[in-house]
């Protein structure tokens, strides 16, 4: 595997997961309710912790796109 493949793998690899990020980040921006009514469905749960839940867990996946994707693909375009 050469450098530059791993270094597009990277690059793509950032690409969908900010995708999968802003596409979250899209759903509980302008259909909260909607989803906060589906997931009350399966789970006993109040929108304040379920808006925790899920601020929380978009800044986890954040960080480890940022650490695990972008960092790397930063790291390999510098060495070549």
């Amino acid at each position: 595997m050469t450098i530059e493949l791993m270094r597009e793998f990277f690059g793509w690899c950032a690409v969908i997961n900010i995708g999968i990020l802003l596409f979250w980040f899209g759903f509980l921006a302008f259909a909260h309710d909607w989803v906060y009514r589906f997931h009350s469905r399966w789970f006993s749960i109040s929108a304040q912790k379920f808006d925790t839940v899920h601020y929380a867990s978009i800044g986890i996946f954040k960080m480890i796109v940022f650490v695990f994707n972008i960092v790397p693909y930063f790291v390999l375009l510098i060495l070549t």
